[in-house]
């Protein structure tokens, strides 16, 4: 994990924020966006992912959001507020969830790309659906996966995924790695494998390549004032695939439902035993189901 695609790792400037990114694939096939979520790099997506859809056609781009791995993290800014955030105080918010949309469509004029597939996991299929809201005409086809509207009332998150989210940052890499591996267990899929070594290995070179606990702080910041996208969901006319795991503890599986009933022809797809991850045996139908997703669109 720590060399693979190290060579192919760009940078470019999108306004005030540098985006690192990589590609895979013929860059003249039509591109799939690949945005990630809360506190997670682009390592994020699997490498198996990234392959297969290339090989069915399409020229595939990750990146680290903003406050994350590689990409500018804005540390001259302070940490959200999350008490005053979640008593509906968002002063403390350094940006919202538009300014990681408009991240992302930077992105996409720097690589001279009109309109892309895009599809977003987590915080990221929140972002996801605002370019779709704010730059339709960038948006081809969108996929939500394991993400929800941003309305309150659906989606919690159990308890003991939410202490789980919460922790207390790790001081040190070995820590880092403990820590994730430990969030897993309670996230994760329960009907497939853990696979605790790549889990601790991505952990550890996600630390490598930028630590940083009040980035993360930020993010989350960014999702709680963004507020409640469902009316404006509504609105689009974008053909979408909502994805969503039976066992998602963190994301409930009524935010998948809730994104899939706001937005207009929304294909709904609930994944038994997938929990707020993407486990290797779950990646052939996640491709498979992505591709046939954008060959319709």
């Amino acid at each position: 994990m720590a060399e693979l695609g190290a060579a192919r790792i760009e940078t470019v400037r999108v306004g005030e924020i540098d985006l690192a990114y990589e590609t895979f694939g013929d860059p003249a096939d039509p591109a799939i966006l690949l945005v990630m979520g809360l506190a997670t790099q682009m390592l994020g997506w699997p490498d198996a992912l990234c392959t297969g859809l290339a090989e069915r056609g399409h020229s595939v781009i990750r990146f680290d959001n903003r406050d994350i791995g590689l990409s500018t993290h804005l540390s001259d800014e302070p940490p959200g507020d999350l008490g005053a955030l979640m008593l509906g105080d968002t002063s403390s918010a350094s940006y919202r969830l538009s300014d990681m949309a408009a991240d992302a469509v930077g992105l996409l004029d720097a690589l001279g790309i009109e309109s892309a597939h895009v599809v977003g996991a987590s915080m990221g299929g929140m972002i996801a659906q605002t370019m779709a809201i704010e730059h339709p005409s960038r948006v081809r086809t969108l996929v939500s996966i394991m993400s929800t509207t941003g309305d309150p009332a659906v989606g919690a998150p159990t308890q003991a995924a939410m202490g789980a989210l919460l922790s207390p940052p790790p001081s040190s890499r070995d820590g880092a790695m403990d820590g994730t591996v430990a969030v897993y267990r309670v996230i994760g899929s329960p009907a497939y494998p853990f696979d605790e070594a790549e889990v601790r290995e991505r952990a550890g070179v996600a630390f490598d390549r930028g630590f940083d606990p009040a980035g993360v702080s930020r993010q989350l910041a960014a999702i709680i004032a963004s507020g409640d996208r469902t009316p404006k969901l509504r609105g689009l006319r974008v053909p979408t695939l909502v994805v969503h795991g039976a066992a998602d503890v963190l994301v409930g599986p009524s935010g998948g439902e809730a994104t899939a009933a706001a937005i207009p022809g929304a294909e709904h797809v609930v994944i038994e035993g997938m929990g707020h991850d993407l486990p290797a045996p779950l990646v052939p139908e996640l491709v498979d189901r992505i591709a046939r997703h954008a060959r319709r669109g």
